[in-house]
């Protein structure tokens, strides 16, 4: 990877610091210099410490919660546009709140749309993210948005399990063309579809297996884990149904409530793979980190020089 140009200043906020770290470092670079610090009665303030005027300015945050995490990446960059930064990229390795994307009931708020208003009404002239919760997400932005894929980098560690007899598992209907791309990147391996019924929120229950699962090696895939209860419930579910192997890939590792014990005290799921898109709060042997860092910094220096992002993953994708 070639050294970029000084006029590239990499920052960073409080909620995943390990990974910007990592980005500017894979750019042969140190992060910029900002304060951010809460007052007493918890009211957040950030500061620039150095020059950002006339700069290609890349601000690292993840938007999970809580909501200060959201609102200092705001600041962030109210703060760059204030001191004539001369573009302002949000890399948003996990976008919170994309879930909420639609009216999927009476009375309800569309807040990834919201989110995205505020991105741009704040000042912002280009975001980088991660896997979407949906893709279409992408339409709810009037400005350039690049979508990375965590399959760029998880795909290889998945072809050197060796694995046999393969098929890739789906934990929803919703995943399913994820599923599938992975499946056709790990050698054309089988698709299995698992259809659940949800009775409220954060609450799963399987319905049916569709696709071949007697004897096969699953993997899973999905693009974030919650309260892990769906994860887990369709990874007992294939067991039960004659998996043999189960691996779990997660490109979001959330991890609300009792997530992390759910999956280490599952039996049927023998390794879960995740990125560093949002901090682990607890280890376990059972979950390996994968860095993603890299990719995005290729994508930093793709945008910084305006070269394709496409080319980073289309040989995958494809």
């Amino acid at each position: 990877m070639k050294t970029v140009d000084s006029e590239i200043k990499i920052v960073a906020g409080r909620s995943n610091p390990d990974i910007a770290r990592k980005i500017a470092h894979a750019t042969h670079r140190e992060l910029s210099e900002v304060t951010i610090r809460n007052f007493s009665d918890g009211e957040i303030w950030v500061k620039y410490e150095e020059n950002v005027r006339g700069v290609d300015l890349y601000i690292v945050q993840s938007t999970y919660a809580p909501a200060d995490n959201l609102l200092e990446l705001l600041m962030l960059i109210d703060a760059a546009k204030r001191a004539s930064a001369k573009r302002i990229t949000a890399v948003i390795p996990y976008f919170g709140y994309a879930r909420q994307d639609r009216k999927d009931q009476p009375r309800v708020a569309i807040t990834a749309k919201l989110v995205a208003n505020l991105l741009v009404e704040a000042g912002a002239n280009r975001v980088v993210t991660m896997d979407l919760h949906t893709p279409q997400l992408q339409g709810f932005f009037d400005i350039p948005l690049d979508h990375l894929y965590a399959s760029t980098v998880t795909v290889s560690i998945l072809k050197a399990l060796g694995l046999q007899n393969l098929a890739v598992a789906s934990p929803d209907v919703g995943g399913v063309k994820t599923a599938r791309a992975y499946a056709k990147m790990l050698g054309d391996a089988d698709l299995v579809v698992v259809d659940k019924r949800r009775p409220k929120h954060n609450v799963a229950e399987v319905m049916n297996i569709i696709g071949e699962v007697q004897g096969k090696n699953i993997i899973i895939i999905d693009d974030l884990i919650d309260t892990g209860s769906t994860f887990v419930l369709c990874a007992e579910s294939l067991k039960k149904a004659g998996a043999e192997t189960i691996i779990g890939v997660c490109t979001h590792p959330v991890f609300s409530g009792e997530a992390i014990d759910r999956i280490a005290n599952s039996e049927a799921l023998t390794k879960l793979y995740v990125t560093d898109s949002i901090p682990l709060r607890v280890q376990n042997p059972k979950i390996e980190v994968i860095s993603v860092a890299g990719l995005f910094a290729e994508a930093i220096i793709r945008t910084h020089e305006n070269q394709s992002i496409s080319s980073l993953f289309e040989k995958v994708q494809s």
